[in-house]
C-alpha cells in the first residue's frame, strides 16, 4: 500500500508542477511584453493572466509592436535560465524545479511561436504583421524547444521518479497543492478575462 501512495503523492507531484510551470511561462512572458511596452514608450492598457484564459498583454498605443511582441518569448525563455544559472548551486530540488521550469518554458515559447507562425495566431499573427520572416519564428522554436528538451534530459529519466516514487516527498506536494491554489486565486482574482 505504501508503494501505491508513494506513487500516486509522485504522480499528483508531477501533474501540479506541470500547471504551476504553466502559470509561470505565462506570467514571464508576458512580463516579456510589459518591459518592451515600457522600454518603448507604449502605454499597457491590461495585463490578463486569468487561469481560465490565454494570457496576454495589451498596449496602445504601442508604437513599437514588433519590439514588444518579441520581448515577451525572448524574455520569458531567457528570465527562467537566467533563474537556472543563479540556483545552480542550490538544494537539489530547487535547481532541479528551476532547470525544469527553464526547460518547460523554452519549450512552450519555442512550440507557440513556430508552429503559431503557420496559423498566425496570438504574437506570431502580429510579428508576421510587423515584418518578422516565418523562417525567424520557426528557427525561434528550432533553438528554443532542443535546448528545453536538453534541460530537461539532464534531470534524468522520469522514470526514475516511478522507479523511485519516495523521491517526492508529502512536504512536497504539499507546497505544491498550496502553491497551485495561491496562483489559481491570484490570477483569478487580480486579472480579468
Amino acid at each position: 500500500m505504501g508503494s501505491n501512495m508513494a506513487r500516486f503523492r509522485t504522480f499528483t507531484f508531477a501533474g501540479l508542477m506541470l500547471v504551476l510551470s504553466w502559470y509561470g511561462m505565462m506570467a514571464v512572458h508576458e512580463l516579456g511584453h510589459v518591459v518592451g511596452a515600457m522600454s518603448t514608450g507604449g502605454t499597457l492598457q491590461r495585463v490578463v493572466l486569468h487561469p481560465m484564459s490565454i494570457s496576454r498583454t495589451d498596449v496602445s498605443p504601442n508604437p513599437h509592436p514588433a519590439w514588444v511582441v518579441w520581448l515577451g518569448p525572448v524574455l520569458g525563455c531567457l528570465m527562467p535560465l537566467a533563474v537556472t544559472c543563479f540556483t545552480s548551486g542550490c538544494e537539489t530540488t530547487i535547481r532541479k524545479s528551476a532547470q525544469f521550469f527553464a526547460g518547460f518554458c523554452l519549450i512552450a515559447n519555442g512550440a507557440y511561436i513556430a508552429i503559431g507562425s503557420f496559423d498566425q495566431v496570438g504574437d506570431c499573427g502580429e510579428l508576421l504583421r510587423t515584418g518578422a520572416p516565418q523562417a525567424i519564428l520557426i528557427a525561434f522554436g528550432a533553438i528554443t524547444i532542443p535546448l528545453g528538451f536538453a534541460l530537461w534530459h539532464k534531470l534524468g529519466s522520469p522514470s526514475q521518479l516511478w522507479k523511485n516514487p519516495t523521491v517526492v516527498t508529502t512536504q512536497m506536494l504539499r507546497l505544491s497543492i498550496i502553491a497551485v491554489i495561491v496562483a489559481t486565486i491570484a490570477g483569478a482574482t487580480l486579472s480579468s478575462r
